[in-house]
């Protein structure tokens, strides 16, 4: 079977399907769906109007039948506009604010930014947009679509983000970054009791090759050399309720990964409530209603780093949003 990623990320490359004889009368685009894992149908039908797909040498419409043993040539990928980020009068939590910097508290729900993939519906709602409205104007040591961010954390992981908006405030916080001397601090509930009281995960992550969605802590199913990582956790209390068994975590980190945190948790067997990407159901049975939660409980509680500019130590901290609370004490009764 073709390999989508292939297909689509070298677009000099010409990529040839042959159509099975049991594909007749299926439609070419959902025909192409299912041999692009990972693609969509509307990136498909792109691919079809900018003729990047032929059929038997002719360009197609998405809805035409197919017969059985037609040649499909892709020739390469979707060209998609260019997008910046832009601003939207979104509601924004300031914790700190000075000429160089802001320290926001992040939603779970809002996106840091838009994806270079993303078309301009995917470019609305975004942290960085919310950012542009309030102060006007940020750094750009990021590219267009990322100004100000110094780091990220996950769409649905709620907490404390410092926010460059001067280029050379960008580069200090990005060096801090980089040489590890910027202190962050999370609060996790995962599933089920940990056998030691606190731990160590040092495990190289890297983009799993079956679920592109996900990260992977295991390095044969990587696509590539992981990148390493390291995530230290302590108990901070375990609950046993009519909901099952928790524990409730604090977390550090010394790399800033994609996904780490969750990654590295599910590597235990003790993936974050709420996060069924890795692995957490998406309802909790219990004696009478099921618990759910619509986001992961993940939640990025202190940030501690010096002042790129007067050199100070600062540091702030953020509690647990109200519906991480809710959830909490309705299983930790």
């Amino acid at each position: 079977m073709l390999n989508a990623e292939c297909c689509l990320s070298e677009p000099s490359q010409i990529q040839n399907l042959r159509v099975p004889p049991d594909a007749a009368g299926r439609r070419l685009d959902h025909w192409l769906v299912s041999q692009l894992p990972n693609v969509s149908r509307v990136r498909v039908q792109q691919l079809i109007e900018q003729g990047k797909i032929l059929v038997n040498g002719v360009t197609p419409k998405p809805s035409l039948r197919l017969h059985g043993n037609e040649d499909v040539v892709i020739t390469g990928r979707v060209q998609l506009p260019p997008l910046k980020a832009f601003a939207e009068d979104i509601p924004l939590e300031v914790v700190y604010e000075d000429n160089d910097l802001a320290v926001i508290n992040k939603p779970a729900g809002m996106s840091v930014h838009a994806g270079s993939g993303k078309n301009e519906a995917g470019n609305r709602g975004t942290l960085v947009n919310a950012l542009l409205h309030r102060f006007g104007a940020l750094s750009t040591g990021g590219d267009e679509l990322r100004p100000g961010i110094v780091h990220r954390l996950d769409k649905e992981t709620s907490g404390l983000m410092v926010i460059a908006k001067r280029d050379e405030a960008h580069r200090e916080l990005a060096r801090q970054f980089a040489a590890r001397q910027v202190k962050k601090t999370y609060v996790a509930l995962v599933h089920g009791w940990l056998k030691k009281p606190q731990g160590t995960v040092n495990a190289p992550i890297s983009r799993d090759p079956v679920r592109r969605a996900r990260m992977t802590a295991r390095g044969r199913r990587a696509m590539r050399p992981g990148r390493s990582a390291v995530t230290h956790w302590k108990v901070l209390r375990q609950i046993d309720g009519e909901h099952g068994k928790f524990s409730l975590l604090e977390v550090k980190i010394e790399t800033g990964r994609t996904h780490q945190i969750r990654v590295h948790l599910a590597s235990l067997g003790h993936p974050v409530v709420g996060d069924t990407l890795y692995g957490a159901p998406r309802k909790i049975a219990g004696y009478g209603e099921p618990a759910s939660l619509e986001r992961n409980f993940l939640h990025a509680a202190a940030i501690q780093f010096l002042h790129p500019t007067t050199r100070k130590a600062l540091a702030f901290e953020q509690p647990l949003p109200g519906e991480l609370q809710s959830f909490f004490r309705r299983i930790g009764v």
